[in-house]
């Protein structure tokens, strides 16, 4: 297995990480995964650590080729393949129509057409050819390019033209249907957001913010969840967000998230790669003060 973390962490500013990513890659942490939503963008957080670490992978979890053109993604990949001296990952992902259509204004069309197609278009690029209209970078950056999926489709892309696939929110029940989905010898990687101190009300919140979402709605749904996020989804659509994530099913909570003492959270990761995950990457959810003390507690 390799371990990674979520980076930037909650609540500390992305100038004050120097330190935590030194003390995480002495530790033996393997790698280091951005993620992108309401925070910073994807690639910043990285271009620190590469100037901050030595040895430590580092991905993009994920950026999506809705809102970046195929010749700025190469750029920016590119741009971090020679700051981490070969390090960095390219993870993409079609994201979801909240934040692609709702925040970005572009169409959230034909996500796994869309997904196929920047792959293809990509690896030449990266590879050194030119690609549409004649664009070619300065120089080669062969980076190992990773797939976010939920569905199966979009699962059985990434083993096709993946190197390896990235998942989320995913329950424990459903990794071994999603790693067949897959159908190839790819690494897997799962982000996993981590609960120190038990705090159910707060992971559903969380749930019922990302479930109520139309992808993930559907990916629930697909694996049996459909009448039991009913009651939250209606709730939430109908704007009562509190209530909403009282709805929230707590065996599905307790599926997805990991909760406890440092003892009890790695024999719960210890479930999940015994079920096929390769690499989770550990999303603390405390209070910025604290970050340091999970590090020690989960170091590999």
């Amino acid at each position: 297995m390799r371990w990674g973390l979520t980076i930037p962490f909650t609540g500390v500013p992305l100038a004050d990480h120097g330190d935590l990513l030194r003390r995480a890659e002495a530790l033996g942490y393997d790698d280091l995964w951005s993620a992108e939503a309401t925070g910073v963008d994807g690639f910043t957080p990285l271009v620190l650590a590469a100037a901050w670490t030595e040895r430590m992978r580092l991905g993009t979890a994920i950026v999506n080729p809705y809102t970046r053109g195929r010749a700025l993604i190469a750029q920016s990949a590119a741009a971090l393949h020679d700051a981490s001296r070969g390090r960095f990952v390219l993870g993409l992902g079609s994201s979801s129509d909240v934040i692609v259509e709702k925040w970005n204004g572009v169409p959230f069309e034909r996500p796994l057409a869309r997904m196929r197609d920047a792959v293809r278009e990509l690896r030449p690029v990266l590879a050194g050819e030119r690609g549409r209209g004649g664009f070619k970078l300065e120089q080669p950056a062969p980076v190992p390019i990773f797939l976010a999926a939920l569905r199966d489709r979009m699962l059985a892309l990434a083993g096709e033209v993946g190197d390896g696939a990235i998942l989320n929110f995913t329950p424990l029940s459903a990794v071994p249907d999603v790693v067949a989905a897959v159908g190839a010898d790819v690494e897997i990687a799962c982000r996993f957001f981590c609960f120190p101190d038990h705090d159910v009300a707060a992971a559903k919140r969380m749930l019922a913010a990302y479930a109520t979402v139309p992808v993930y709605e559907a990916f629930f749904r697909a694996h049996g969840w459909g009448e039991r996020i009913d009651p939250m989804v209606e709730a939430w659509n109908a704007g009562d967000r509190r209530r909403a994530a009282e709805l929230a099913p707590e065996d599905l909570v307790r599926e997805v998230f990991v909760f406890g003492s440092p003892e009890e959270q790695r024999e719960r990761l210890g479930e999940f790669a015994s079920a096929g995950i390769d690499t989770p990457i550990l999303t603390p959810v405390c209070p910025p003060d604290r970050v340091g003390e999970l590090l020690e507690a989960w170091a590999p």
